[in-house]
């Protein structure tokens, strides 16, 4: 029996599902608890490759879920991973905006996230509030049901996913895009944790406008070169 009918097996016979989630046309993403052992997990049954996923298996970093295990069969993947309990990013704006010191803290914290999954080649491509939990001090980014495989071959990326506001232009067709389409995203999640309002409409006061302006230019080569100097910046 190989990982996917194995790990699809012991989810049906060893854990309960609590709440589904998520339902699309790209699959099911749903919370469900370990009978014995009590603990939640997030158990994701998704079509699409599971490349992303099974680069996280080996990866360790408190500003990113714990990816358990991950099976492929026939297009389509089985992923267990950690459930990070806390409050989105997005139910904590419904109760105002976040202080310069606030939001560059959960920026850095984000960084740090994109600068694991960067130097091993993948583009998250949906950086959003409510992509974000703050569990406790910690930022920690989740979803890469819209991450990819930068490949150096590839003139523009092969679907076009991410979210309208977040996502940066090349993300549209437009060319292929690499970890600079993170950090427009970024450049946008900074300026609505300060102004409530995306960059185009309201930019943020003083040093930060500037950094939101840098990270969002249309043309990535305006951006900052790497995550690491947006680390810097702020």
């Amino acid at each position: 029996m190989d990982i996917y009918d194995s790990l699809f097996d012991a989810v049906r016979s060893e854990y309960d599902t609590i709440t589904l989630i998520k339902k699309s046309e790209r699959g099911e993403v749903s919370l469900v608890r370990h009978r014995d052992s009590g603990i939640r997990y997030i158990f994701k049954h998704i079509y699409g490759e599971s490349e992303v996923y099974r680069k996280l298996l080996s990866v360790s970093c408190q500003n990113l879920p714990q990816i358990m295990e991950v099976g492929e069969k026939d297009g389509r993947t089985v992923i267990l991973e950690e459930y990070v309990t806390g409050d989105t990013l997005g139910e904590i704006l419904q109760g105002g905006l976040l202080t310069n010191a606030e939001a560059k803290q959960i920026c850095r914290q984000l960084c740090a996230a994109l600068w694991v999954l960067h130097s091993m080649g993948v583009v998250h491509r949906d950086v959003k509030p409510d992509n974000v939990i703050i569990r406790g001090k910690d930022a920690v980014l989740i979803d890469f049901d819209a991450s990819r495989i930068y490949k150096n071959a590839n003139n523009e990326d092969t679907k076009i996913l991410g979210t309208t506001g977040f996502a940066a232009p090349e993300q549209y067709g437009l060319s292929q895009s690499d970890g600079r389409a993170d950090i427009y995203a970024l450049g946008v999640l900074l300026n609505i944790m300060l102004t409530g309002e995306h960059p185009s409409r309201k930019l943020a006061a003083g040093r930060m406008g500037r950094i939101v302006q840098r990270c969002t230019m249309v043309n990535p080569e305006k951006r900052y070169k790497n995550i690491l100097h947006l680390m810097e910046a702020l």
